[in-house]
């Protein structure tokens, strides 16, 4: 449940400004493919999985279902890594929309995460995804 919980994080913020972006798409998958914390996931599943996700999103709170089933599959420490993930899908198309930043201070504020610390995982992504 802790890798479909860290997707769904990933795809709904994909999906926050009704736009998923194949560069956002492709990060999702990258960081499947490359992450530590996805050692162990099955790379097939995730269709299904983000399928699954975007399902939930259109219903009625839907939103706030997903962090909350976020937050609860998710130990502490992996909470900071689904927000890590969550910033660099917005972050990975060069613009930060407001429905995006939206989105993303619901995740911080249900994730419990301590602003001090989104703040550095935000600029941290904002870092790695700069253009030259």
């Amino acid at each position: 449940m802790e890798h479909t919980a860290l997707i769904y994080t990933m795809v709904i913020m994909s999906a926050a400004d009704s736009d998923m972006a194949d560069v956002e798409l492709g990060i999702i998958g990258e960081m499947v493919r490359t992450l530590p914390a996805f050692k162990d996931f099955d790379g097939d599943l995730l269709p299904k999985i983000a399928e699954d996700c975007a399902g939930l999103i259109g219903t009625d709170g839907g939103l706030d279902t997903i962090i909350a089933l976020v937050k609860q599959s998710l130990p502490a420490r992996l909470r900071e890594t689904a927000y890590a993930l969550a910033c660099d899908v917005a972050a990975a198309d060069g613009k930060v929309s407001d429905e995006e930043v939206r989105l993303l201070e619901m995740i911080r504020d249900g994730l419990e995460l301590d602003r001090l610390v989104a703040a550095a995982i935000e600029r941290g992504a904002r870092a790695h995804f700069q253009n030259l």
